[in-house]
């Protein structure tokens, strides 16, 4: 028995990983993520089972309902403001954190920052424009998608709910603007932080409050600038990446674009 034992060599540090990676790779956890059987690397066998199983792993085909109306994917029916809206917000959040590495939100640098921007850095005028006019753009097509829902009936039953959260996105797309239209800091901007905090003062019960919140004391200051540049760069956007999945989630959940009226 000793000798046998002695025969027998010890597996060295290598086997052990060898046996380690293909534990892994072996594992249903390894499988799900990178699936390594994918018919687009090995193909699969045309049986009626493996092509349910190629659509219930499908991440692009449950993107949609499993029956499309005819009418849904006409350009003229729905002018793809959907689309635009979401394509729109990619674009700001892309053009977003560009601008974010050459502005600074404090009262003295911002205005300057914002100059430089356009006469020193390379595209920085171009990225600039594609923000504000893709910004303006956005809060067009939302409202006219929201104006399409409205006068095709599209918000009656299943769809109160989805409608509910439009109107939520709408409201939070203004907020969103109204807040990037403040950070150059410059005289227009100024008058629209009065004017919008004076108009959240004279809100019932708590608006001295908000207002206090808002101007980050009792009169407009640099605590003013980066209370309001926090909220358009983190909470808006933040707050409407929510609704928005919820917003599709609702449009696969109750069957798809609806029919006219």
């Amino acid at each position: 028995m000793a000798k046998i034992l002695e025969e027998t060599p010890r597996p060295t540090v290598k086997d052990r990983l060898d046996k380690t990676v293909e534990a892994v790779h072996g594992s249903q956890a390894w499988n799900s993520i990178f699936r390594p059987g994918s018919i687009f690397r090995k193909g699969y066998t045309d049986s009626p089972r493996n092509r349910s199983y190629v659509i219930m792993n499908s991440v692009i085909y449950h993107l949609h309902p499993v029956k499309v109306k005819r009418h849904a994917v006409k350009v003229s029916y729905t002018l793809c403001l959907g689309g635009l809206s979401f394509f729109l917000f990619i674009l700001l959040t892309v053009t977003g954190i560009f601008l974010m590495f050459f502005y600074r939100p404090t009262d003295v640098q911002a205005w300057n920052d914002i100059s430089n921007l356009q006469t020193s850095v390379t595209f920085g005028l171009l990225v600039r424009n594609m923000h504000r006019w893709g910004a303006h753009l956005m809060v067009l097509t939302v409202f006219l998608h929201m104006a399409r829902v409205f006068y095709h009936g599209a918000y009656k039953p299943p769809r109160e709910f989805n409608w509910v959260i439009g109107v939520i996105l709408l409201t939070l797309t203004l907020l969103l603007s109204f807040t990037g239209y403040l950070l150059p800091w410059d005289q227009l901007a100024l008058w629209a932080v009065t004017v919008g905090t004076n108009m959240m003062g004279y809100s019932p019960v708590i608006g001295s409050q908000v207002r206090f919140v808002l101007l980050g004391g009792k009169e407009i200051g640099g605590d003013t600038l980066l209370r309001w540049y926090v909220l358009h760069v983190l909470f808006f956007p933040f707050v409407i990446v929510i609704f928005m999945a919820i917003h599709f989630w609702r449009v696969r959940k109750d069957g798809g674009i609806s029919g006219p009226l």
